[in-house]
């Protein structure tokens, strides 16, 4: 262990070209964004998986100043993963402490090393969290004086375990984070116990409701869209977003940010469509889809963030596969409605028969087909808790290398970021 501060030549190595970005949703009470847990999975291309490993940890930390937290996750905290390993050494330095939560693993035996050297990094400014808490064990009781949030792996306690545990953490003045909340029926528990954070996709997971009907407002942009896919006359398209002033409003908010690549502010509808182009107004207003019904659009909304993220995701790496801009920007609306059962509380198909798209986008949709269901499918996987074999399988039929995916992650993210920066 090192007490000083890492010498002053000290830099960051080249970024390793061997590992995934798994950025998951943080959120509060109020179901809106408040961090990201960041986990770096090591690929190993001559095995059938990807996991988890703490060298994969440690070499991203070490890279951090390259790396970019800001563009990760904006204005938001980040949460990432430290065993006694990356706990110990100095490259932990290279984080901002303002910006980063330390999470020790649950294989972090609470020694006596281990505890000076956290009351060390917590003199620096670092937080910390426990990771995986499933018991009030000896090693989470000496560790819990200098920690300032508890995670509690919701799938390693039954509910009493879970009860009693969110009081006496509670009782401790600790910031409690149920993680691995699957279900709304997860949440609520939870909620109802005090729990002040809550991890896991939830929030994007569909809950269809029978005979449940699109909002005017969403009816409205729907319409639009149809507009724009039955190649209808440009006065037509305009005078029908005139007609709503709030998206009206909301597209020019849009338009306007850095992510819209303008150069010059757009003051009217007309000029947004001379500007954009038909396929751009189409993205902006497929985003505000994901505005609250009546009101603005708020990028705290996970669904939002993660419908922005996949848009972008998909495009980029569409162009990186084919170079086709054409089909990047089909492949950023398969993207963008991809959540949009979980959105309208709607089946896809039932969503798909209130708005034109191809037969290709409807594939990828439906049922994960074609090259467009193959990237979605690897979206999905990259965002997912679990390891899965099938993420090398699918980055293989793609032609896609670990190094071109992080940095379509890291490209993708940025952008989202800007956008949710400049939309505040």
């Amino acid at each position: 262990m090192s007490n000083g501060a890492p010498a002053a030549t000290a830099e960051p190595e080249k970024l390793s070209d061997d590992f995934f970005l798994a950025r998951q949703p943080i959120l509060g009470r109020d179901q809106m964004l408040v961090a990201f847990e960041l986990l770096f999975r090591s690929a190993n291309v001559s095995t059938s998986g990807v996991t988890d490993d703490a060298t994969a940890t440690a070499s991203v930390i070490s890279h951090a100043a390259q790396l970019g937290m800001d563009h990760v996750v904006g204005q938001n905290r980040a949460f990432v993963n430290v065993d006694a390993v990356v706990l110990q050494s100095d490259f932990i330095r290279f984080l901002d402490h303002e910006k980063v939560i330390l999470e020790i693993l649950e294989t972090v035996k609470a020694t006596d090393e281990v505890i000076a050297r956290v009351r060390e990094l917590k003199e620096l400014g670092f937080v910390f969290a426990l990771d995986d808490v499933i018991s009030a064990s000896e090693d989470v009781k000496k560790l819990l004086p200098l920690v300032d949030v508890i995670k509690v792996d919701l799938m390693g306690v039954n509910e009493a375990q879970l009860t009693a545990l969110a009081r006496v953490f509670k009782g401790s003045g600790k910031k409690l984070l149920a993680e691995k909340v699957e279900t709304r029926k997860d949440f609520e528990t939870c909620k109802a116990l005090g729990f002040d954070y809550f991890q896991g996709y939830y929030f994007a997971r569909p809950v269809v409701l029978t005979g449940k009907k699109i909002a005017p407002s969403q009816m409205a942009i729907m319409g639009l869209l149809d507009l724009i896919n039955s190649d209808a006359d440009t006065k037509d398209i305009e005078l029908a977003v005139k007609r709503d002033p709030l998206i009206s409003m909301n597209l020019l908010r849009l338009v306007n940010t850095p992510a819209a690549g303008v150069s010059r502010k757009i003051d009217s509808v007309a000029q947004a469509l001379m500007v954009l182009g038909r396929k751009q107004l189409q993205r902006w207003l497929q985003i505000l889809l994901y505005a609250q019904p009546g009101g603005n659009v708020e990028f705290t909304s996970p669904l939002l963030q993660l419908a922005t993220t996949r848009g972008k995701l998909l495009e980029l790496i569409v162009l990186e596969v084919t170079g086709k801009k054409q089909q990047a920007e089909t492949a950023f609306t398969v993207g963008i409605m991809s959540l949009m059962d979980t959105l309208f509380s709607m089946s896809m198909p039932d969503i798909l028969n209130t708005v034109a798209v191809t037969d290709e986008v409807r594939e990828a949709l439906v049922s994960r087909g074609g090259q467009l269901g193959d990237m979605l499918t690897l979206i999905e996987l990259l965002e997912g808790t679990h390891k899965s074999p099938q993420l090398k399988d699918v980055m293989d039929r793609l032609g896609l290398s670990p190094v071109q995916v992080r940095d379509i992650q890291l490209a993708a993210f940025n952008w989202v970021t800007e956008l949710s920066q400049e939309v505040q």
